[in-house]
């Protein structure tokens, strides 16, 4: 699979590495679905507690509610915190206006490090400058590997998007795959974005992007049953989430459409929804691992002035691809909640 040109895997191969390195002993740990703010315990985690003085990092992100995937990254969040004596609060709002006044909040309170994604970055440019100035650290996860340089934030965790993408576009090839949709939850949501982009820079078949309302699974189900019913030539529905990924099987079936479903991002359900066939293959960033990375970074740079990457490239969590040869293997800690 041709992830990126030999020149880029050269340069992000030290960084992947080194973030191997960091992430011993990833222990999970209860999580709740949602909530504005959440302080966050993490007791389950095997690692041993550092002894050194206790910190408070904030975790800001864009997740809506319901979205399962968030949990996973809130597990190795906590995790590290257990780990690294930290108080960790969680908060989220799918508004970008809203999680910026969420940043101002930890700015305001004092914490010693945020943890901030960056869906749509031009919102918390603003925040993000505020909090320098303040002198509270700032990585970012998940969200925004083109833009936390510009934003200022000391490291990245995640996976390039439009890697991930043209990844999943070779992939789609390599099944025969000839006309496809990209299901859209988010519209505005630049990760999303570059991941149909991504698909349909290396998919030589017929791409269009369908947009819905992630917020309304049963408008999703409807949306993408009426495109099947419109187009019985399409062979494949590519969802950007877990969830969104289900519910277009629903809609398949619905549909009497003999369409195929792949997506990004994996959960419990999924996973066995690819060991039953009814998923051909999910695109794994590691969602534990960057929110493990992410809070475990922070401590680090207190603790003892590291930043992985060199404050200049970011640490790729993903893309690897999860289907029928492989599932096994992750199934048993997606059933943890940890993948």
């Amino acid at each position: 699979m041709d992830r990126s040109s030999p020149s880029r895997s050269r340069r992000i191969a030290p960084v992947v590495a080194m973030a191997a390195a960091v992430a011993l002993t990833l222990a999970g740990c209860s999580s709740s679905s949602g909530g504005k703010k959440a302080e966050e315990g993490g007791a389950d985690a095997s690692a041993g507690k550092a002894n050194t003085p206790r910190m408070t990092v904030a975790l800001v992100t864009h997740q809506s509610p319901g979205d399962t995937f968030w949990d996973i990254v809130r597990k190795g969040a906590e995790a590290a915190a257990a780990k690294d004596n930290i108080k960790l609060v969680y908060s989220a709002d799918p508004n970008a206006g809203n999680q910026a006044n969420l940043v101002q909040n930890a700015i305001d309170q004092k914490v010693d490090g945020i943890a901030v994604t960056l869906a749509k970055p031009d919102a918390l440019r603003s925040v993000a400058g505020k909090a320098k100035a303040a002198g509270i650290p700032v990585v970012g996860l998940n969200s925004g590997v083109s833009d936390w340089k510009k934003l200022g934030l000391l490291e990245f965790f995640g996976q390039d998007e439009t890697v991930a993408g043209e990844a999943l576009g070779n992939k789609l090839n390599s099944v025969g795959a000839k006309k496809a949709v990209c299901v859209v939850q988010e519209q505005g949501n630049v990760g999303l974005t570059q991941r149909c982009d991504g698909v349909k820079k290396t998919f030589s078949g017929s791409l269009e992007n369908l947009y819905v309302n992630g917020t309304d699974m049963p408008s999703v189900k409807s949306t993408i049953t009426a495109k099947l019913k419109q187009d019985s030539s399409l062979d494949h529905v590519i969802a950007l989430g877990a969830p969104i990924a289900l519910t277009a099987v629903q809609s398949v079936s619905d549909a009497g459409s003999k369409a195929k479903v792949a997506t990004f991002d994996l959960n419990k359900d999924l996973t066995g929804a690819i060991s039953k066939g009814t998923i051909e293959f999910a695109v794994d960033q590691q969602p534990y691992l960057q929110g493990y990375l992410a809070i475990d970074s922070l401590w680090l740079y207190k603790n003892n002035g590291n930043y992985m990457g060199g404050g200049e490239q970011p640490v790729l969590t993903g893309p690897a691809f999860v289907d029928k040869s492989n599932v096994d293997s992750v199934a048993r800690f997606a059933a943890k909640g940890t993948r």
